[in-house]
């Protein structure tokens, strides 16, 4: 079982930041107050798959082939913070903008700290290996529609609540599908930008045309 003690408060104020919201004490007491109902209220689930490769039916597109250059194995993982992520946001939305703000980047932070955990998790299995970062459909020309066979060979929909739409977008929205390669040798560093960004999807700062730094 995976549990969220605390959620980087870091990089939800950076990520607010795409929205032009600027800290001070009330901000502060905000997202405290945010952070404490998220933890108290989200059960996160995760899934994970060791397939090997080649797998033609999971590496569609030029750009997930370039990522899994080397690698004899990949993880299938999927992960989420549940309904109750989307029902605390959407609540707030009727009746506090503020508050949604907040929980909708620090609900987006905690899903990424729930992956990072079953990163570890995988990387446990493998001492000796070398795992490449977390790839996921709608990255580049990686088909967006292998949500769907993700989530139906991980059996998502019965195991942990998780589905897609007719559209591939996941629900409950707070949610993460993702391939991680698994080689015998050291993998080349690529640098993670926007095409490779679990937020890419919702970030503020993309639809500025602005981008977070990373």
């Amino acid at each position: 079982m995976i549990k969220l003690e605390s959620l980087n408060r870091r990089e939800a104020v950076r990520y607010m930041g795409g929205a032009g919201v600027e800290m001070n004490p009330a901000m502060e007491r905000l997202m405290d107050d945010c952070e404490a109902r998220l933890i108290q209220t989200v059960r996160p689930k995760y899934l994970y798959k060791i397939i090997d490769l080649p797998n033609g039916e999971l590496t569609l597109g030029c750009d997930i082939k370039k990522h899994l250059e080397g690698c004899s194995k990949a993880a299938l993982i999927c992960a989420t913070l549940g309904a109750e992520a989307d029902k605390l946001i959407r609540v707030a939305q009727i009746s506090d903008m503020a508050s949604a703000v907040v929980l909708d980047s620090m609900a987006s932070v905690a899903i990424e700290q729930v992956c990072r955990q079953v990163d570890g998790l995988i990387a446990e299995l493998f001492p000796e290996s070398y795992l490449t970062f977390r790839f996921s459909p709608g990255y580049g020309d990686y088909p967006i529609e292998l949500q769907k066979t993700f989530l139906l060979i991980l059996d998502a929909p019965r195991k942990i609540g998780l589905s897609a739409s007719e559209n591939s977008l996941l629900i409950p929205s707070k949610s993460v599908t993702a391939i991680a390669g698994i080689s015998d040798k050291p993998i080349e560093k690529k640098r993670r930008g926007c095409a490779v960004c679990s937020l890419r999807e919702t970030c503020r700062y993309r639809r500025n045309g602005d981008h977070c730094g990373y």
